[in-house]
């Protein structure tokens, strides 16, 4: 069996944004990185809302 790695929540957070700024991914991609930093983000304490980037969909959204 390998060892354990553990990924830091900020590295996390700037690749979610980077997702959610991508204007090649759908909505539907989007949604799912949402669902997995917001989880991620209140597991950890860390959750501290998110604005949007645009108004051309409801995940066109950034996290702090």
């Amino acid at each position: 069996m390998s060892g354990r790695k553990t990924i830091e929540v900020k590295w996390m957070l700037n690749w979610a944004n980077k997702q959610l700024a991508y204007e090649g991914h759908n909505q539907q991609h989007k949604a799912g990185v949402c669902t997995m930093i917001e989880r991620l983000l209140m597991d950890t304490g860390n959750y501290n809302g998110f604005g949007y980037i645009n108004e051309e969909g409801e995940y066109n959204r950034y996290y702090n």
